[in-house]
């Protein structure tokens, strides 16, 4: 499909972000006219901050086959990551920490994946509610483009049980301080018995991941597609494709986190060593499982092109250790990695021009 990270990247500028930036603006103005102060102010701020989340997860838009099925693809994979930010917020900055909070919340996660489930009341453990239909709008876009989509009953198990481990997390890590690492180490221990080699924090940021649910909605809107297919994206991704997702995701906000007491599974290592070799390792078990995946290419520039968005984020600047760990990172991707951290500090510098 891509056979070089030029095409690869050319694709991404001119057929991807300017599609995402017209769906992200269209989220800003929602948001903006959200009632409840508290409900407005985090989801404007999880759109400030995160948007480069729904950048990089729209690339597997290029996997559909056309125009119209490509925009379709960008607009489910930048509302449910619009949602998972949002509710990420809420949850983290939020003004209870209550788990049956935070389980209905994410109930909108999962009817978002189902075209048929009936919405419900996410909000009704607390007492922010008027969200001037934000949310209902969110998971109605993300049904919108499922119940369109030709093998949406084929994908269908495979979305939901990566939806699962990803809302069970959210469960677990938004509680409070002194309860969160025991619930999370309990909830691994319960959840992980296939992947008896990761650590729970490993495990745990393998079900943070959107990026099986992205790849799945983009191959099911193509035309052939099969459970075989669905298979094969599914072990593809999840555990350490997604794993190394998230540790990259959680690697550059140490600084943030432990200001903000934020969960970190990168600060439950022993050393930077036992970090970057746990790096090493996410790596070369990702690029092998990628292998098995169609269009097996493009999957494993994916990997490369995530080390360089991530370790290129101004974040990693401010963070004497983590930028000196980022370098040995970069060089465990090579010289595509380079290459993509390269285009990526470009693109941000343009972008922060404009």
């Amino acid at each position: 499909m891509y056979s070089n990270s030029i095409s690869l990247m050319i694709d991404i500028f001119y057929k991807i972000f300017p599609f995402v930036d017209k769906e992200l603006a269209h989220w800003r103005k929602r948001a903006e006219q959200i009632p409840d102060p508290e409900l407005k102010k985090q989801a404007l701020a999880s759109l400030e901050s995160k948007a480069f989340h729904c950048q990089g997860g729209a690339i597997f838009a290029l996997l559909a086959d056309n125009k119209w099925n490509r925009e379709e693809t960008i607009k489910f994979i930048v509302a449910y990551q619009t949602m998972s930010d949002y509710l990420d917020n809420l949850c983290d900055r939020g003004t209870i920490l209550n788990p049956k909070d935070f389980s209905a919340l994410h109930e909108a996660m999962r009817h978002s994946i189902d075209p048929g489930h009936e919405k419900t009341d996410y909000y009704r453990f607390r007492s922010e509610k008027e969200d001037g239909g934000y949310l209902y709008e969110l998971v109605d876009v993300c049904q919108s483009v499922l119940r369109g989509t030709r093998h949406h009953s084929i994908i269908l198990p495979y979305m939901g049980a990566l939806n699962s481990y990803y809302c069970e997390l959210q469960v677990h890590k938004h509680v409070t301080e002194e309860e969160r690492a025991a619930r999370l180490m309990g909830w691994a221990k319960t959840r992980n018995s296939d992947f008896p080699s990761l650590a729970w924090y490993e495990f745990s940021a393998c079900a943070g991941s959107t990026l099986g649910i992205f790849c799945l909605c983009a191959y099911s809107i193509q035309k052939e597609f099969s459970e075989e297919k669905a298979i094969s994206i599914f072990n593809g991704y999840f555990p350490y494709i997604q794993g190394l997702h998230i540790l990259l995701d959680y690697f550059i906000d140490q600084e943030e986190d432990q200001k903000e007491g934020d969960l970190n599974f990168c600060s439950y290592y022993r050393d930077d060593d036992e970090l970057l070799s746990s790096f090493a390792s996410f790596i070369s078990q990702s690029l092998d499982t990628a292998a098995n995946i169609p269009d097996k290419g493009f999957h494993q520039l994916i990997l490369k092109g995530l080390l360089g968005l991530y370790l290129s984020d101004s974040k990693v600047k401010s963070q004497k250790n983590v930028r000196t760990l980022a370098r040995k990172v970069i060089k465990l991707g090579g010289r595509q990695t380079y290459f993509f951290y390269g285009m990526a500090r470009v693109y941000n510098s343009l972008r922060a021009k404009t």
